[in-house]
């Protein structure tokens, strides 16, 4: 991890956009209705959203309800 204030800021935002894209991927595949895809789109978002809580940039109830909300989207499918 780096140790100077503008590569920790670089770095958090990698992470966060890696978050949103993994949560957007989710969001349409549940919108696509394929089961499978959305499945796993769940747990590769599920897995961006702990990574981020363990680096920081997330708060680890925000990465709770976030997960929550995608895992009630795929199981109403």
């Amino acid at each position: 991890m780096a140790n100077i204030k503008s590569q920790i800021k670089r770095i958090g935002t990698a992470v966060r956009s890696e978050v949103k894209t993994a949560i957007r991927a989710s969001r349409e595949a549940t919108a696509s209705g394929d089961k499978a895809a959305a499945a796993a789109a769940l747990a590769l978002a599920s897995k961006k959203l702990d990574k981020a809580v363990s680096k920081g940039v997330l708060h680890k109830n925000n990465a709770a309800n976030r997960k929550s909300a995608l895992a009630k989207k795929v199981a109403a499918l």
